[in-house]
């Protein structure tokens, strides 16, 4: 089966791209490689093709550090967008089983170069836009 991106990291990615044209997007990806293959990961694709994760690169612009606000955005809208499944980056995660708080992520990859975003099934048709700031938003 073909690998498929869940529409809510469809949308997610397009805002991304729309607000922040210049930015570098060499860290981006959705799609799982070999590592990723020989474990469980949100990259590779179910049985039914869905992959429900992102990268995008933390080198959104001129204004360095914008990649912790947008992380951090994107954990708030968590907390009511049941889209969203986790965030990492910085060597940060948050998710619904410690109240969207940031904790010490103590995986292999620490997500500097780029936030890390799960999605849940819920998104794999829900393509509504995100309610986030930095994106367009007005939380």
């Amino acid at each position: 089966m073909k690998p498929k991106l869940c529409a809510a990291g469809v949308t997610l990615r397009a805002a991304v791209d729309l607000w922040y044209q210049d930015r570098n997007s060499s860290s981006d990806g959705w799609i799982g490689d070999a590592r990723h293959a020989s474990r469980k990961s949100d990259h590779n694709p179910d049985q039914f093709g869905w992959v429900r994760a992102i990268d995008i690169d933390a080198r959104l612009g001129t204004s360095k550090g914008l990649s912790i606000y947008l992380a951090d955005q994107i954990r708030n809208a968590g907390e009511t967008d049941k889209r969203i499944s986790y965030v990492i980056h910085m060597g940060k995660i948050a998710s619904s089983k410690k109240g969207w708080a940031w904790r010490e992520y103590k995986g292999f990859n620490q997500h500097r170069h780029h936030i890390h975003i799960s999605f849940t099934k819920l998104g794999d048709i829900d393509g509504r836009e995100f309610d986030i700031p930095l994106l367009g938003g007005k939380i």
